[in-house]
């Protein structure tokens, strides 16, 4: 028995080493895959640069300081957009996952609204908010608030009768029932699309950069297709996959430390 224990156990590093070999194959053989082409001529060097060409304007960026002020300013547009959307989604989804009456007034101008993409806002903002902070501001809002919304909102609907008609034969008063019933039980939903929300926050702020901004990740993919940079666009786009990949991974781990059946 305990050799058995013993064996499982020795297996471990070299099954937690084979999973990550499968987890990094995929971006090895594409980074050699782009390498090879890079270093054939299949491609100029104008149009797809090669590796050590985005490293050395990542490198470059980090000397000048310019990386961290852009991955700075599109991170706090992201973080200030998201929480304003999040505190008004989790409000307006608990009225409307309660009442039904709440539910009917407000489903028909969600349902309209929800599919219209954030981007599209985009001339609509600037024509109210200005090129300023406020319209970007707008369109991360625009680009976390549905999911959230609707996640909540479900999460409430699923939750288990039981325990809804428990609270009323005790006669839990609305704010306990709220806070210690439905939103536990819905937690699992809510924070699901927190994290879909904050992916499509990041997604806004960067396509609302590209049409006004002096600083951040859209910022450098305007401004190297501007400049002919095509190292400069592979990095940004780079930064928006590591960025946001580090963002959901953050959440994913505080979800599964929040709601540990999650």
């Amino acid at each position: 028995m305990n050799d058995t224990v013993a064996n499982k156990e020795a297996k471990t590093p070299a099954k937690r080493v084979g999973a990550a070999v499968w987890y990094l194959l995929l971006p090895l053989l594409i980074l050699a895959v782009w390498e090879f082409v890079c270093h054939t001529g299949i491609f100029q060097s104008y149009t797809m640069p090669a590796p050590e060409a985005v490293i050395r304007a990542a490198v470059d960026g980090i000397r000048d300081g310019s990386l961290a002020k852009h991955i700075g300013a599109s991170f706090l547009r992201v973080l200030e957009g998201f929480l304003i959307a999040a505190v008004c989604a989790l409000a307006l989804g608990v009225v409307t996952g309660l009442s039904k009456k709440a539910e009917c007034f407000f489903e028909l101008v969600i349902q309209i609204l929800k599919p219209i993409p954030p981007i599209a806002w985009i001339p609509l903002a600037i024509l109210w908010f200005g090129i300023g902070e406020p319209s970007k501001l707008f369109i991360i809002y625009l680009g976390a608030f549905f999911p959230i919304l609707l996640n909540t909102v479900s999460g409430i609907h699923n939750l288990d009768g039981k325990y809804l008609e428990l609270a009323r034969v005790y006669e839990v008063d609305k704010l306990r029932l709220v806070t210690k019933i439905i939103l536990p039980g819905a937690l699992p939903e809510i924070l699901t699309g927190i994290r879909v929300g904050l992916g499509n926050a990041w997604v806004c702020v960067v396509a609302a950069e590209m049409i006004a901004a002096t600083r951040g990740i859209g910022y450098m993919l305007s401004n190297g297709r501007s400049l002919s940079r095509p190292d400069q666009v592979i990095l940004g786009m780079l930064l928006i996959g590591i960025v946001g990949k580090i963002m959901d991974d953050i959440l994913k781990f505080i979800s599964k430390k929040i709601v540990k059946w999650a």
